[in-house]
Order: C-alpha cells, then sequence, then structure tokens
C-alpha cells in the first residue's frame, strides 16, 4: 500500500542545551568516581526517560535532603536550589555536586547583586517551579517579589519603586517576558534590569527555530515533558506562530494519529532536555506511516559547552 507524502519541517535547534547536557555528564561521572547509589535532589532535568536512565544506573531522586544518608554524594538538577539546601549539606558533612546550570547560576548572582545595593527584587517566572523558587531561595524571605503576567504588575506592593531590580526565569517565553518587562517599566520607571537578558540562549534560539517551522506546518509537535517549562512554552509559541494544531508529545506512544488524519506537513522540535532518541523516535514513527521528507528549518548554531565541577575532573 502507497504511503502518503509528508514534509516533516525538523526545527534546529532543538533538544539538549549545554545545562542539560553538563547536568546529566555530572551524574553519569559521579557514578562513576564514586559508585552507586548516588542521590540527586529533583529530577536532574525534566525528562522522564532521561531521570529513568540515571536511574537504570544507581542515581537515586529525592525531593529533600533529608532523605539522603550523610554518607552518599549528592547531586543539586540543573534548575537550581535555595542557599538554604547547600548550607544544610554542609551542616551534615555531606559530598554533593552542584549542577545548577550556569545561566541560573548569572541570575542569582544578579539578584545577589542588586540585593547587595539595596534593591528589593521581583523575579518574572512560574511559582512553584523548581528554578523559581532557587532563585528566590537565594535572597532572604520578602526581598523577591514574585509576577507571572502582566496583571501581577499591577498588583505587586513593592517596599519603594525607587529601588528595584528584576530577574527572569531562563525557560520564559520570550514574547510574553518582554511584555511583563514593559509593564514593569511603565510602572516602575526606575527599575534595573539583568545586564544581559536572563531568558538563556537555548530557550530563545528554539523559540526562534519553532517561530519559522509553525508558519509552514499542518501541525506541530514537541517532543519534551508536561513539567518541562521551555517545552510547554515552544508548544505556546508554535500556536501564536499560526500553527494551530501543536501539542507537546513525551514519546512516540503519545501521537494522536487521528488528529493528524490528512496533514500535509508536520513541524517537529524538542524542548532542551529531551535527547535526541525520543526525537528520532517520533521521526520514525512517521515513516513508519508516511512517505517523509525531512526538512530542517535552522535558525541558529549552536556551539556552547559548559565545564563540570572540578570536583568531578580530579583523581579519585
Amino acid at each position: 500500500m502507497t504511503k502518503p507524502p509528508l514534509t516533516i519541517y525538523l526545527a534546529a535547534p532543538r533538544g539538549f542545551c549545554a545545562g542539560v547536557d553538563r547536568a546529566i555528564k555530572i551524574v553519569d561521572m559521579a557514578l562513576e568516581k564514586w559508585g552507586a547509589p548516588v542521590y540527586v535532589r529533583h529530577e536532574i532535568v525534566h525528562n522522564k526517560y532521561v531521570v529513568d536512565t540515571l536511574r537504570d544506573k544507581g542515581a537515586v531522586f529525592v525531593d529533600e535532603l533529608d532523605e539522603c544518608p550523610d554518607d552518599r554524594p549528592v547531586i543539586f538538577s540543573a534548575h537550581g536550589v535555595p542557599k538554604s539546601v547547600p548550607a544544610a549539606a554542609a551542616a551534615r558533612d555531606m559530598l554533593f555536586v552542584d549542577a545548577t546550570c550556569p545561566l541560573v547560576s548569572k541570575v542569582h548572582i544578579e539578584a545577589e547583586r542588586h540585593h547587595a545595593k539595596g534593591l528589593q527584587m521581583i523575579m518574572i517566572g512560574h511559582e512553584g517551579h523548581p528554578e523559581t523558587v532557587g532563585t528566590m531561595g537565594q535572597l532572604p524571605e520578602g526581598e523577591v517579589l514574585l509576577v507571572e503576567t502582566v496583571d501581577d504588575v499591577a498588583k505587586v506592593e513593592v517596599r519603594d519603586p525607587d529601588k528595584l531590580a528584576f530577574v527572569t526565569q531562563t525557560t520564559l517565553s520570550v514574547d510574553d517576558t518582554a511584555d511583563i518587562v514593559a509593564a514593569l517599566q511603565a510602572r516602575f520607571p526606575a527599575i534595573q534590569g539583568p545586564h544581559k537578558e536572563d531568558i538563556c540562549y537555548a530557550t530563545t534560539n528554539r523559540q526562534e527555530a519553532v517561530k519559522a517551522a509553525a508558519p509552514k506546518s499542518d501541525a506541530l509537535l514537541v517532543v519534551g515533558a508536561p513539567n518541562s517549562s521551555n517545552s510547554k512554552r515552544l508548544v505556546e509559541v508554535a500556536k501564536r506562530a499560526g500553527c494551530d494544531y501543536a501539542q507537546l508529545v513525551q514519546r512516540a506512544t503519545d501521537i494522536d494519529w487521528r488528529a493528524l488524519e490528512g496533514i500535509k506537513s508536520i513541524g517537529i522540535t524538542a524542548g532542551a532536555s529531551a535527547p535526541d532518541v525520543l526525537i528520532q523516535e517520533v521521526i520514525d514513527a512517521f515513516g513508519a506511516r508516511y512517505d517523509t521528507t525531512v526538512e530542517v528549518v535552522e535558525t541558529a548554531q549552536e556551539n556552547v559547552e559548559f565545564k563540570v565541577p572540578r570536583v568531578l575532573r580530579e583523581p579519585a
């Protein structure tokens, strides 16, 4: 039986970013250096396949530090942690490795510098997201106020409107964040921003690639986890860019084939914590049902690499 033709518009960049790659490498190197089990506070990155793969190698994922024994290494996730967490680990003489993405650490340093100048911080982010919790936890209670939307800006109560600065979660929608920043600047003209954009290069690049692929596509799939902020933002960006059917799928088994009946083109991308194997799995699933032609829609090239902590590069 002849398979119907289908053009796959493969967004580039897509998938793993340097921070995610580094975090996974940290867990692998820790297991190699110290043996199993190695404990990890929270999911190292937001992807079930990655977490399950590391668990099979001997990583133990926990919600909080008090679930870890004193005598085994513990790794902090790529999203970052409040200052209280490494302090508690140090108080117990634990061996810990911080896998926080360096671009998240940059935001932490910005917040501390502004605080040292007597400025109250406003953070643009998602309540409860590990990165937001970690960033807000760099400063004393009440020194960081959270806003999630433009409407929140009108309601936020600050100590002194002339002594404010803002930071953002690194995985937000570039366009939505620009609207919130504009609202902050309109209400608080003296507010100070970061020296360089907080939204990370990988988030920005993946959103730009989706903006280029979405208008060409009858539908678009984002390979990623439902708790991945940057993956969910890609779905929103695709819809805003003109692709009415944009969905998040964790794996090929999640594809709703009935909803895709009659399509002639499909856009495919992946969040920054989705591995290549899952992207290829989705491409292969379409290849089994369609006569596919793959066209890469590239808007940027990435060659960023982050070093792992020195403790893992030193001999055991």
